[in-house]
């Protein structure tokens, strides 16, 4: 199953991905008279999104064809999957080859980590800005799985992770690296300008992930692949991130976890950057596009983040 989250009538309303289009969960309810959560996040944290899962695989896909109110895939605007999460946590260097573009040893033991605030959202065609500091001469865009936290969870074991999961998306996630470059304990706050963290469009539950080792991601530039790996290539992969980061501070519906890029990209104004995720037999996740601006090309008055906007 895959929701999505879409923007209709100045709100932000979860939907159901179907052949024709996004039915909101809303039409849902007012067709079978459920009571399912119109938002995402609500969705996540009332623990709702396995039951609906449950109906869609006994027969919802095929009823779901038959209900009004679907907005057409070439007429739906996405936004972000939401956007209070209370956590996004990164992290950093889990592939080797990404580790060697940064010239560092990739982390053994524990993986490298840091968060982002949620402040940093953006969602699918949303613009990536490149900071207005003089300072920012090289921002990177970083393709990664994301794994999303379904329940409030300590001390799990990896055989269980995905007991604990809701879903997976796509991910991009900036890095203002001529900055970091400079010491490397400026890592938060390189990544946590505005714009710095895209995902969705997509939330795809695990039962349609034959096995997520064998997923491959690409960081996608201006259209053309710039890098790509498979998740079974990771130093620390999905089962021990989600365990490790149990037993160091546990998980809340509706965490974000950023599992690492294939290979970062340097990105200028004027430029798209992509997360395309794809895995055998056909599987593909909608890809994730952004546009790229530079705030230091833009009048004052240009720039859509200043008086609040």
């Amino acid at each position: 199953m895959r929701f999505v989250t879409i923007r209709l009538e100045e709100q932000e309303v979860a939907a159901v991905v179907t052949s024709k289009g996004a039915l909101p969960v809303f039409r849902i309810n007012q067709w079978k008279g459920t009571a399912w959560k119109t938002e995402l996040y609500d969705l996540i944290c009332a623990e709702q999104v396995p039951g609906l899962t449950a109906w869609y695989n006994a027969g919802g896909k095929e009823e779901l064809e038959r209900i009004p109110g679907v907005v057409p895939a070439d007429e739906a605007v996405y936004a972000p999957l939401y956007r209070n999460p209370p956590r996004i946590f990164g992290i950093g260097l889990n592939y080797v080859d990404h580790a060697g573009d940064l010239g560092e040893n990739a982390p053994v033991g524990f993986p490298g980590s840091f968060y982002k605030p949620a402040s940093c959202i953006v969602g699918p065609g949303d613009d990536v800005c490149i900071p207005a500091l003089p300072e920012a001469q090289k921002t990177t865009g970083e393709a990664e799985l994301g794994i999303i936290l379904g329940k409030k969870c300590k001390f799990i074991d990896e055989e269980h992770w995905m007991d604990y999961i809701v879903g997976y998306t796509t991910i991009l996630d900036m890095t203002e690296e001529s900055i970091l470059r400079q010491n490397p304990r400026f890592l938060t706050l390189v990544k946590g300008f505005d714009t710095f963290f895209s995902f969705g469009p997509q939330l795809v539950t695990p039962d349609e992930v034959d096995d997520v080792l064998q997923l491959e991601v690409q960081t996608v530039h201006n259209g053309e692949v710039h890098a790509k790996n498979i998740v079974n290539n990771m130093s620390h992969k999905p089962a021990r991130l989600v365990s490790l980061v149990s037993h160091l501070q546990g998980w809340l519906p509706g965490d974000i976890l950023s599992t690492g890029t294939p290979r970062a990209v340097h990105i200028e104004d004027g430029d798209t950057i992509e997360c395309r995720i794809h895995g055998p037999n056909g599987f593909f996740m909608e890809p994730l596009v952004n546009p790229v601006v530079d705030l230091k090309l833009c009048k004052p008055a240009d720039d859509p983040h200043q008086n609040g906007q």
